[in-house]
């Protein structure tokens, strides 16, 4: 966090004068997931659970192999695995992770990002992220459960594209929808002229060859009624918007959801409301 923090104050110092050094300082907001320290009952998880690890090619920043630490509980033959969001780590789902631990037979799989939690890195991004999901599955074989948080659930959906499979039960937690105008939110939020704002997404085209519109999950995502599909949200959500997600559930009515207001967007991993309903949905489908 002591990282971003910087990185913002050194933004409002040059905000206004386009400089190639305030356009690397936009790139490093953008990317920098900060990190926070693993809590006591974090630590403990953790620690009952059997580790591994794993590599993501990084051609994006470092150009070289990163890396990753993930997590295994339970021996079950049912496999669930999470995808975590933004700036988070496996360990952030602990109650979740406590909650779905009490489910007959099952093996849960998580692991950090790279440049997130314990894993290598100080840059990432929504590909790097997908690289992780497809690593893990071609490792572990497909879960039976996809849980993705944020970022992370919009992850699995570009994953689940590319992999060409279909899980039992796909499970969205306040997902990000559309990534440009993330971007664009981020950005505002510490002064960012429109100016700089524009160069910024005209330099994200040129180094990956398009530009962020092209992950927006209204376009991505390529299922129907075959794919069981249940989305958590909470309407008064600032960092993903619930006018994307209501636009995409219009389009797709075969998403069950379930409203958690006043959940907060970060926090909502740990509502009780979402918790008892995500547990009671995978139970229904794994039983």
């Amino acid at each position: 966090m002591k990282t971003l923090k910087q990185t913002i104050s050194q933004i409002l110092k040059i905000k206004d004068t386009p400089s190639p050094e305030l356009d690397e300082l936009i790139w490093k907001f953008i990317c920098y997931p900060p990190k926070m320290p693993l809590r006591a009952h974090q630590e403990q998880l953790l620690a009952q659970a059997e580790k591994f690890s794993f590599t993501v090619n990084d051609p994006y920043f470092t150009h070289s192999d990163l890396t990753c630490n993930g997590f295994i509980w339970g021996n079950g033959s049912r496999t669930i695995m999470i995808t975590h969001g933004w700036g988070s780590k496996a360990a952030d789902f602990s109650d979740l992770l406590n909650a779905l631990l009490t489910v007959d037979d099952v093996r849960i799989i998580s692991w950090d990002a790279p440049a997130n939690g314990s894993s290598e890195g100080e840059l990432s991004n929504l590909l790097l992220f997908v690289q992780a999901i497809k690593t893990v599955i071609n490792k572990y074989g497909q879960p039976d459960v996809l849980i993705g948080h944020s970022i992370g659930a919009m992850a699995n959906v570009v994953a689940l594209n590319d992999l060409k499979f279909l899980p039992s039960l796909l499970i969205s937690i306040t997902p990000l929808i559309r990534l440009r105008e993330n971007f664009e939110a981020s950005m505002t939020s510490v002064e960012i002229p429109e100016v700089s704002q524009k160069e910024f997404l005209r330099s994200f085209e040129e180094r990956y060859g398009f530009p962020p519109d092209v992950f927006n999950v209204d376009d991505v995502y390529k299922f129907g009624p075959e794919l069981n599909h249940w989305l958590a949200y909470d309407k008064q959500d600032l960092i993903s918007p619930h006018i994307y997600k209501e636009h995409f559930l219009t389009a797709h009515p075969e998403i069950k959801t379930l409203q958690c207001d006043g959940a907060g967007h970060d926090r909502i991993i740990k509502s009780e409301t979402m918790i008892d309903g995500l547990v009671a949905v995978v139970k229904q489908v794994l039983k």
